[in-house]
């Protein structure tokens, strides 16, 4: 069945493009439908059972669990995930040592690198006894998409957690019509005309396209809020920051929700404050990736938890030393949920504060440092931050930085390996130019792309001032 809706998905994206809204609402709804069906189905029911019998455990309780689910991750990967079996024979480790396993032990294992996930992900790292599934992947905005395998199972104990941690905890549900601002290309064209919002009937979803937010279409998103009666939005912090900051500047009266989630970078305190004002709602953050080996969320106080039973959260200084209460630290994660394709002491190349008062029996986040990346600026005056698609499935590209140096020119900094065809230029300009319009590009690759102070390069960065 999955492998028949791949199929189908590439046939009907082209004839979505050349469809009217209305047929285009009818094609989301359909493949809607199918999605709904994948993560809402007899695990999801029975894992929101399990994640709320939970979530009144007490510290040692959790330590038992955590202790109870790694001992049966680790025996499981040594026998059956080739990977692991290699690594760890070699690092010294017998099965036997697995069975009485300690929490305090993990740092004695070896790290899974990103480089690792994204050669072997496909291959020996998946479990000889994988239930059936499908990968997804990354957005790629880095240029090092990587793929994470997903059974229906997994997928919908996953989405239990999302469910009852992220959205149950913000006072809204799965059931309840929602606003999405993220990733998908819901309007192929840079130059697309309203709306700039598609309806998927199959969840009351109303997806709004993040690359076409300008002050001259704001008010037709506003409009898709008033007349799908959205109750809460979730997506991209920046590009819900963006649409709110038009909003206010506009004096746009629009709609009061429930609550707006979001993800996938940075909220600061100004963002978090203009988005609660353009909405009069709250604001509740939260942290995972498409790894899905760990969830922080935020709580109806706006305190960041981590969720003990999404994985183990390991945070270390730059010598792998776990950093005390009050410290940021490098983000190693070990999640406890997929067993198909298990990411154990996983670098996902993220960063957190830990909470000097621990007063919870989850552990306490201050800030989910993430990734921070500048406003790129179309001709039309449209304001986007990510460039979703545009690396995915480029072989041999292991890098990839996206510079504005102009409305009209763009630098890619690439890293590749040296059997990289160079005609994947040729893909990644017609991406581009997709979503900027006709604009110059110009490729230069090297040896490594600069890093910041915080040890990351950033994916996306604008000369353009004012922006």
């Amino acid at each position: 069945m999955d492998k028949f809706v791949e199929v189908m998905q590439k046939k009907i994206q082209k004839i979505y493009a050349k469809s009217p809204v209305a047929l285009q609402n009818a094609l989301i709804s359909t493949y809607g439908y199918y999605w709904k069906n994948r993560r809402l189905g007899a695990m999801f029911k029975k894992a929101l059972y399990d994640f709320k019998s939970r979530e009144d455990y007490s510290t040692k309780q959790w330590e038992e669990y955590q202790t109870e689910q790694l001992r049966a991750l680790l025996i499981h990967v040594f026998k059956t995930v080739p990977f692991y079996t290699s690594k760890y024979r070699n690092a010294g480790f017998s099965l036997k040592d697995f069975e009485n396993f300690k929490l305090s032990d993990l740092p004695s294992l070896p790290y899974l690198e990103k480089e690792e996930l994204r050669q072997f992900g496909k291959s020996t790292l998946l479990s000889n006894n994988k239930s059936k599934g499908k990968f997804y992947s990354s957005s790629g905005s880095t240029g090092t998409p990587i793929s994470v395998y997903f059974s229906k199972e997994f997928h919908q104990y996953w989405n239990a957690a999302y469910e009852l941690r992220v959205r149950n905890w913000a006072g809204v549900n799965y059931k309840m019509a929602r606003g999405m601002i993220g990733g998908r290309r819901i309007l192929p064209a840079a130059n697309a005309k309203a709306p700039y919002f598609r309806y998927n009937a199959a969840e009351k979803q109303t997806y709004f396209s993040a690359y076409h937010l300008s002050e001259k279409t704001t008010q037709n998103y506003v409009d898709g809020l008033v007349k799908y009666k959205v109750e809460y939005l979730v997506g991209y912090a920046m590009s819900i920051y963006i649409l709110a900051e038009f909003i206010l500047k506009l004096k746009i009266n629009a709609p009061t929700l429930l609550a707006v989630l979001t993800s996938s970078e940075k909220l600061t305190s100004n963002m978090r404050g203009v988005i609660s004002k353009a909405f009069k709602c709250k604001v509740f953050d939260a942290y995972s990736g498409v790894e899905a080996c760990g969830l922080i969320s935020e709580n109806d106080e706006n305190q960041l938890l981590f969720s003990p039973d999404t994985g183990i959260m390991e945070v270390v200084d730059e010598h792998g030393i776990a950093v005390k209460n009050g410290e940021i630290g490098e983000i190693i994660a070990t999640g406890l949920i997929n067993f198909d394709q298990p990411l154990i002491r996983y670098r996902i190349g993220d960063r957190v504060k830990i909470s000097k008062a621990q007063d919870s029996t989850m552990l306490k986040i201050d800030e989910i440092e993430g990734r921070v990346e500048d406003i790129i600026v179309g001709k039309a005056g449209q304001k986007m931050v990510r460039f979703h698609g545009i690396f995915i499935d480029i072989e041999h590209l292991k890098a990839a930085q996206v510079i504005q140096n102009s409305l009209n020119a763009i630098q890619i900094n690439m890293v590749v390996e040296t059997e990289f065809d160079k005609k994947n230029e040729l893909i990644i300009c017609e991406r581009l130019n997709s979503q900027l319009g006709e604009i110059t590009i110009l490729f230069k690759y090297l040896d490594e792309i600069p890093k910041e102070e915080n040890g990351k390069f950033k994916a996306v960065i604008s000369k353009i001032k004012n922006n």
